[in-house]
Protein backbone atom coordinates (compact mmCIF):
# COMPACT_ATOMS: atom_id res chain seq x y z
CA UNK A 1 0.00 0.00 0.00
CA UNK A 2 0.82 3.72 -0.92
CA UNK A 3 2.98 4.77 2.35
CA UNK A 4 0.65 7.97 2.36
CA UNK A 5 -2.76 6.20 2.46
CA UNK A 6 -1.38 3.77 5.15
CA UNK A 7 -0.48 6.34 7.40
CA UNK A 8 -3.89 7.90 6.65
CA UNK A 9 -5.41 5.24 7.52
CA UNK A 10 -3.73 4.44 10.84
CA UNK A 11 -3.99 8.02 12.15
CA UNK A 12 -7.92 7.56 11.01
CA UNK A 13 -8.17 4.43 13.05
CA UNK A 14 -6.24 5.62 16.17
CA UNK A 15 -8.56 8.50 16.28
CA UNK A 16 -11.35 7.03 16.20
CA UNK A 17 -10.06 4.80 19.01
CA UNK A 18 -9.10 7.70 20.51
CA UNK A 19 -12.23 9.95 20.83
CA UNK A 20 -14.86 9.79 23.23
CA UNK A 21 -18.57 9.34 22.08
CA UNK A 22 -19.95 12.32 19.92
CA UNK A 23 -22.45 13.98 22.95
CA UNK A 24 -19.81 14.32 25.30
CA UNK A 25 -18.10 17.00 23.27
CA UNK A 26 -21.14 18.81 21.32
CA UNK A 27 -22.83 21.42 22.31
CA UNK A 28 -26.09 20.32 20.43
CA UNK A 29 -27.73 17.77 18.55
CA UNK A 30 -25.25 15.38 16.55
CA UNK A 31 -24.90 16.95 12.86
CA UNK A 32 -23.53 13.28 12.27
CA UNK A 33 -22.76 13.30 9.00
CA UNK A 34 -20.75 16.87 8.75
CA UNK A 35 -17.32 17.52 10.66
CA UNK A 36 -14.79 20.14 10.39
CA UNK A 37 -10.88 19.35 10.06
CA UNK A 38 -8.08 22.13 11.83
CA UNK A 39 -4.64 21.77 10.75
CA UNK A 40 -2.53 23.02 14.24
CA UNK A 41 0.78 24.32 12.84
CA UNK A 42 0.09 28.33 12.44
CA UNK A 43 -3.69 27.65 11.93
CA UNK A 44 -5.14 26.95 15.61
CA UNK A 45 -1.49 27.66 17.06
CA UNK A 46 1.37 30.31 16.71
CA UNK A 47 4.04 28.12 15.52
CA UNK A 48 5.34 24.79 15.30
CA UNK A 49 3.93 22.44 18.09
CA UNK A 50 6.69 19.85 17.14
CA UNK A 51 9.50 22.87 18.30
CA UNK A 52 7.48 23.74 21.27
CA UNK A 53 7.38 20.32 22.25
CA UNK A 54 11.02 19.74 21.43
CA UNK A 55 12.06 22.87 23.83
CA UNK A 56 9.61 21.00 26.22
CA UNK A 57 11.93 17.94 25.64
CA UNK A 58 15.29 19.54 25.68
CA UNK A 59 14.57 21.46 29.20
CA UNK A 60 13.71 18.01 30.81
CA UNK A 61 17.21 16.51 28.92
CA UNK A 62 15.47 14.04 26.28
CA UNK A 63 17.09 15.75 23.77
CA UNK A 64 20.63 17.27 23.13
CA UNK A 65 22.09 19.88 21.85
CA UNK A 66 22.60 19.25 18.58
CA UNK A 67 18.90 17.65 18.22
CA UNK A 68 17.35 21.10 19.57
CA UNK A 69 19.40 23.10 17.14
CA UNK A 70 18.48 20.79 14.62
CA UNK A 71 14.50 21.63 15.16
CA UNK A 72 15.74 25.44 15.49
CA UNK A 73 17.32 25.10 11.70
CA UNK A 74 14.21 23.64 10.29
CA UNK A 75 11.69 26.42 12.29
CA UNK A 76 14.06 29.42 10.83
CA UNK A 77 14.08 27.60 7.58
CA UNK A 78 10.34 27.14 7.87
CA UNK A 79 9.87 31.18 9.02
CA UNK A 80 11.77 32.48 6.41
CA UNK A 81 11.05 30.20 3.38
CA UNK A 82 7.43 30.13 3.85
CA UNK A 83 7.28 26.36 2.64
CA UNK A 84 8.08 22.27 3.99
CA UNK A 85 9.92 20.20 1.78
CA UNK A 86 10.92 16.59 1.72
CA UNK A 87 14.64 16.72 2.90
CA UNK A 88 13.10 18.48 6.20
CA UNK A 89 10.37 16.38 6.40
CA UNK A 90 12.76 13.20 6.35
CA UNK A 91 15.23 14.95 9.08
CA UNK A 92 11.80 15.89 11.02
CA UNK A 93 10.91 12.12 10.83
CA UNK A 94 14.33 10.43 11.49
CA UNK A 95 15.00 12.93 15.06
CA UNK A 96 11.59 12.09 16.12
CA UNK A 97 12.05 8.15 15.77
CA UNK A 98 15.84 8.59 17.48
CA UNK A 99 13.84 10.14 20.27
CA UNK A 100 10.97 7.49 20.57
CA UNK A 101 12.83 4.53 20.26
CA UNK A 102 12.58 2.21 23.07
CA UNK A 103 10.86 4.60 25.08
CA UNK A 104 7.36 4.08 26.53
CA UNK A 105 4.26 5.30 25.10
CA UNK A 106 2.85 5.99 28.25
CA UNK A 107 5.74 8.05 28.82
CA UNK A 108 5.40 10.47 25.95
CA UNK A 109 1.84 10.58 26.62
CA UNK A 110 2.76 11.99 30.28
CA UNK A 111 5.42 14.56 28.64
CA UNK A 112 2.66 15.42 26.19
CA UNK A 113 0.30 16.55 28.78
CA UNK A 114 3.16 18.64 30.67
CA UNK A 115 4.61 20.16 27.70
CA UNK A 116 1.43 21.50 26.44
CA UNK A 117 0.84 23.08 29.53
CA UNK A 118 3.72 24.90 29.94
CA UNK A 119 5.09 25.86 26.01
CA UNK A 120 1.10 25.65 23.91
CA UNK A 121 -1.97 26.52 25.65
CA UNK A 122 -1.06 30.27 25.70
CA UNK A 123 -0.68 30.04 21.87
CA UNK A 124 -3.42 28.98 20.71
CA UNK A 125 -5.13 31.70 18.46
CA UNK A 126 -8.32 32.82 20.24
CA UNK A 127 -10.16 32.94 16.60
CA UNK A 128 -9.57 29.55 15.12
CA UNK A 129 -10.95 28.07 18.62
CA UNK A 130 -14.10 30.34 17.72
CA UNK A 131 -14.49 28.93 14.76
CA UNK A 132 -13.99 25.51 15.94
CA UNK A 133 -16.67 26.21 18.59
CA UNK A 134 -19.15 27.09 16.06
CA UNK A 135 -18.55 23.46 14.58
CA UNK A 136 -19.12 22.39 17.50
CA UNK A 137 -22.48 24.36 18.45
CA UNK A 138 -23.91 23.28 15.39
CA UNK A 139 -23.84 19.64 16.14
CA UNK A 140 -20.70 19.04 14.05
CA UNK A 141 -17.16 16.80 15.16
CA UNK A 142 -14.52 19.13 15.05
CA UNK A 143 -10.81 17.06 14.33
CA UNK A 144 -7.41 18.04 14.52
CA UNK A 145 -5.30 16.98 11.25
CA UNK A 146 -1.37 18.08 11.83
CA UNK A 147 1.93 16.21 11.11
CA UNK A 148 2.60 16.22 14.99
CA UNK A 149 2.66 12.40 16.42
CA UNK A 150 -0.85 11.69 17.44
CA UNK A 151 -0.57 11.34 21.27
CA UNK A 152 0.45 14.76 21.53
CA UNK A 153 -2.44 15.72 19.07
CA UNK A 154 -5.22 14.34 20.86
CA UNK A 155 -4.05 15.77 24.34
CA UNK A 156 -4.24 19.28 22.23
CA UNK A 157 -7.72 18.51 20.64
CA UNK A 158 -8.26 16.93 23.80
CA UNK A 159 -7.71 20.39 26.60
CA UNK A 160 -9.47 22.33 23.86
CA UNK A 161 -12.53 20.80 24.32
CA UNK A 162 -12.78 18.94 20.22
CA UNK A 163 -13.84 15.00 19.37
CA UNK A 164 -10.41 14.14 18.64
CA UNK A 165 -7.27 14.34 16.58
CA UNK A 166 -5.77 12.88 13.18
CA UNK A 167 -1.13 12.87 13.58
CA UNK A 168 1.37 10.59 12.72
CA UNK A 169 1.19 7.41 14.09
CA UNK A 170 4.69 6.04 15.36
CA UNK A 171 4.73 1.63 15.53
CA UNK A 172 5.05 0.42 19.01
CA UNK A 173 5.22 -3.29 20.26
CA UNK A 174 3.52 -3.75 23.73
CA UNK A 175 2.99 0.17 25.08
CA UNK A 176 7.13 0.42 23.90
CA UNK A 177 7.68 2.24 20.65
CA UNK A 178 9.84 0.21 17.81
CA UNK A 179 11.12 3.39 16.29
CA UNK A 180 9.24 2.71 12.65
CA UNK A 181 5.99 5.46 12.02
CA UNK A 182 3.36 3.31 10.80
CA UNK A 183 3.14 4.84 6.73
CA UNK A 184 4.56 7.71 6.92
CA UNK A 185 4.75 11.08 8.93
CA UNK A 186 0.65 12.72 8.20
CA UNK A 187 1.41 15.64 6.20
CA UNK A 188 0.09 16.84 2.31
CA UNK A 189 -1.38 13.88 0.31
CA UNK A 190 -1.30 11.77 4.11
CA UNK A 191 -3.87 14.05 5.88
CA UNK A 192 -6.24 13.87 2.76
CA UNK A 193 -6.25 9.87 2.91
CA UNK A 194 -6.84 10.46 6.94
CA UNK A 195 -9.70 12.49 6.35
CA UNK A 196 -11.38 10.51 3.97
CA UNK A 197 -10.46 7.38 5.68
CA UNK A 198 -11.83 8.94 9.27
CA UNK A 199 -15.30 10.19 7.08
CA UNK A 200 -16.02 6.50 5.87
CA UNK A 201 -15.48 4.90 9.20
CA UNK A 202 -18.04 7.59 10.40
CA UNK A 203 -20.25 8.04 7.91
CA UNK A 204 -19.32 11.34 7.18
CA UNK A 205 -20.67 13.53 3.70
CA UNK A 206 -17.62 15.32 2.79
CA UNK A 207 -19.17 17.47 0.58
CA UNK A 208 -20.69 19.12 3.63
CA UNK A 209 -17.44 19.21 5.80
CA UNK A 210 -15.04 22.10 6.19
CA UNK A 211 -11.18 22.31 6.28
CA UNK A 212 -9.19 24.98 7.97
CA UNK A 213 -5.45 25.39 6.73
CA UNK A 214 -2.73 27.87 7.15
CA UNK A 215 -0.35 25.76 4.27
CA UNK A 216 -0.44 24.69 0.67
CA UNK A 217 1.28 22.08 1.73
CA UNK A 218 -2.28 20.94 2.61
CA UNK A 219 -4.38 21.64 -0.34
CA UNK A 220 -4.80 18.20 -0.47
CA UNK A 221 -6.87 17.80 2.63
CA UNK A 222 -8.61 21.57 1.75
CA UNK A 223 -9.63 20.06 -1.99
CA UNK A 224 -11.01 16.88 -0.06
CA UNK A 225 -14.25 18.73 1.63
CA UNK A 226 -16.99 20.94 0.64
CA UNK A 227 -15.80 23.98 2.16
CA UNK A 228 -11.91 24.66 2.26
CA UNK A 229 -10.58 28.24 4.19
CA UNK A 230 -7.52 29.28 4.87
CA UNK A 231 -6.65 30.66 7.84
CA UNK A 232 -3.35 33.17 8.04
CA UNK A 233 -2.09 31.80 4.62
CA UNK A 234 1.18 31.68 3.59
CA UNK A 235 1.09 33.26 0.22
CA UNK A 236 1.26 30.52 -2.03
CA UNK A 237 -2.35 29.22 -0.73
CA UNK A 238 -3.64 32.78 -0.55
CA UNK A 239 -3.16 32.99 -4.27
CA UNK A 240 -4.78 29.66 -4.67
CA UNK A 241 -7.22 30.68 -1.97
CA UNK A 242 -8.08 34.03 -4.65
CA UNK A 243 -7.87 31.17 -7.85
CA UNK A 244 -10.47 28.98 -6.46
CA UNK A 245 -12.83 31.42 -4.44
CA UNK A 246 -11.94 29.81 -1.02
CA UNK A 247 -12.55 32.04 2.28
CA UNK A 248 -9.81 33.11 3.68
CA UNK A 249 -9.18 34.43 7.78
CA UNK A 250 -6.51 36.46 8.78
CA UNK A 251 -6.27 36.28 12.52
CA UNK A 252 -3.05 38.77 12.63
CA UNK A 253 -3.27 42.34 12.13
CA UNK A 254 0.10 43.53 9.71
CA UNK A 255 2.16 44.73 12.50
CA UNK A 256 1.49 41.32 14.46
CA UNK A 257 2.06 38.92 11.87
CA UNK A 258 5.17 40.72 11.24
CA UNK A 259 6.13 40.67 14.84
CA UNK A 260 4.80 36.96 15.42
CA UNK A 261 7.32 36.78 12.31
CA UNK A 262 10.55 38.12 13.18
CA UNK A 263 10.18 36.75 16.64
CA UNK A 264 9.78 33.01 15.85
CA UNK A 265 12.98 33.61 13.38
CA UNK A 266 14.72 35.60 15.74
CA UNK A 267 14.13 33.02 18.70
CA UNK A 268 14.86 30.09 16.56
CA UNK A 269 18.43 31.58 14.98
CA UNK A 270 18.97 32.66 19.17
CA UNK A 271 18.90 29.16 19.71
CA UNK A 272 20.34 27.55 17.11
CA UNK A 273 23.19 30.35 17.42
CA UNK A 274 23.74 29.47 21.24
CA UNK A 275 23.34 25.72 21.29
CA UNK A 276 26.34 25.84 18.02
CA UNK A 277 27.80 27.98 20.95
CA UNK A 278 28.12 25.64 23.72
CA UNK A 279 28.90 23.05 21.52
CA UNK A 280 32.23 25.08 19.85
CA UNK A 281 32.57 25.67 23.28
CA UNK A 282 32.66 22.14 24.76
CA UNK A 283 34.96 20.90 21.45
CA UNK A 284 37.05 23.24 22.81
CA UNK A 285 36.85 22.44 26.00
CA UNK A 286 38.04 18.78 25.21
CA UNK A 287 40.79 19.84 22.80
Amino acid sequence: MDSAKLAGRASAEAAVAAAPGPDETLAAPPDLTAAAFFDVDNTMMMGASLFHFARGLAARKFLTATDLAGFAWQQLKFRVGGRENAHDMQASREQALSFVAGRRVSELVELSEEIYDELMADRIWAGTRALAQMHLDAGQRVWLVTATPVELAQIIARRLGLTGALGTVAESDRGVYTGRLVGEMLHGRAKAHAVRALAASEGLDLRRCTAYSDSANDVPMLSAVGTAVAVNPDQRLRDIARARGWEVRDFRTGRKAARIGFNSMLGASALAGAVAAGLAYRRRDRS
